[in-house]
């Protein structure tokens, strides 16, 4: 990541879908490089209730002071967490319109959504379909009309006994803290899905 930073005449975005412990080290390790790094689009975290305890998402939980340290550098966060991933389903006449498609692309990503859906059956989860946690990034940058997003502080809880890794998100302005990130809050599911498909044809 570094080598591509200072390669860059332009601001580069990073988008980060798993623990951000590589983003945390490039950022202590590479100071000088903050101002190459136009955003930090990452999938993890989330306002209310977590999916790994129940206070925590698993991106954040795993690495909380990576994570901190991500939210708190100063650098514009966009934050896609699961108040929004799981309003971004996939039904199954979904997946039956990306095999519909039928590229090899499309076919083997039909197929592994096939299997997302029957491990999100499980009643706890109360969903109707799938989530599709990390593809809102991308989907975000695309078309960033299909998501509501807010202005707000995010922190990282990295000792808690029953927070640890929460991501505390200050809604109300409760802290006096000023927002350093853009957090997704709703999206248009069939918007969302409609890009999906739209770009699996690309692979015909």
């Amino acid at each position: 990541m570094a080598k591509t930073l200072r390669e860059s005449e332009e601001p580069v975005t990073i988008v980060s879908t798993g623990p951000q412990t590589n983003v945390a080290l490039l950022l202590n390790s590479h100071p000088e490089l903050h101002s190459k790094i136009a955003r930090i689009v990452i999938m993890g975290g989330a306002m209310g209730l977590g999916n790994w305890t129940p206070a925590a998402e698993f991106n954040i939980y795993v690495d909380p002071e990576a994570a901190e340290i991500v939210f708190q550098s100063g650098i514009p966060v966009v934050m896609a967490g699961l108040d929004v991933t799981h309003k971004a389903q996939i039904h199954v006449e979904d997946t039956e319109r990306f095999r519909a498609i039928g590229n090899p692309v499309s076919t083997i990503v039909a197929e592994l959504l096939d299997f997302f859906l029957e491990y999100h059956k499980d009643e706890k989860w109360g969903f109707v379909g799938a989530p599709l946690h990390d593809p809102c990034t991308i989907a975000w940058l695309l078309k960033p009309e299909l998501f509501t997003t807010v202005e707000r502080w995010v922190g990282v809880e990295t000792q808690g006994k029953y927070t640890q890794g929460m991501t505390v998100v200050d809604y109300y302005y409760l802290t006096g803290n000023k927002p350093n990130a853009t957090v997704m809050v709703d999206v248009d599911r069939q918007g969302f899905v409609d890009l999906l498909a739209d770009r699996l044809k690309f692979y015909a």
